[in-house]
C-alpha cells in the first residue's frame, strides 16, 4: 500500500506510525474515533488533522491487522 500520510521514524514517538510526521499516532486517531461522538469532534480535538489523515489511518490499521483466527471451541 502507498500511505503518503503515515510516517514511521524511530526518532518520533519511538517509531510508532504517525500522521504526517506529527506526534499524533495512528493509534491515537483510532482511539479518538472510538471515544469521541463523531468525526467533527475528532477534528475539533485535533485541529491539525485533515479528513484524509483519518481515512488513511483507518486504512493503515485495517491493512495491518492480523488475519489469524482463533478457534474458541479449543479453549
Amino acid at each position: 500500500m502507498d500511505w503518503r500520510r503515515i510516517t514511521v521514524d524511530p526518532a518520533t514517538m519511538n517509531g510508532q506510525p504517525c500522521i504526517r510526521g506529527m506526534r499524533i499516532t495512528v493509534r491515537r486517531v483510532l482511539e479518538a474515533l472510538s471515544t469521541l461522538p463523531d468525526l467533527a469532534a475528532v477534528l475539533q480535538e485535533y485541529p491539525e488533522l485533515e479528513e484524509e489523515d483519518i481515512r488513511e489511518a483507518l486504512d493503515f490499521a485495517a491493512h495491518n491487522l492480523c488475519d489469524e483466527t482463533i478457534d474458541l471451541d479449543a479453549a
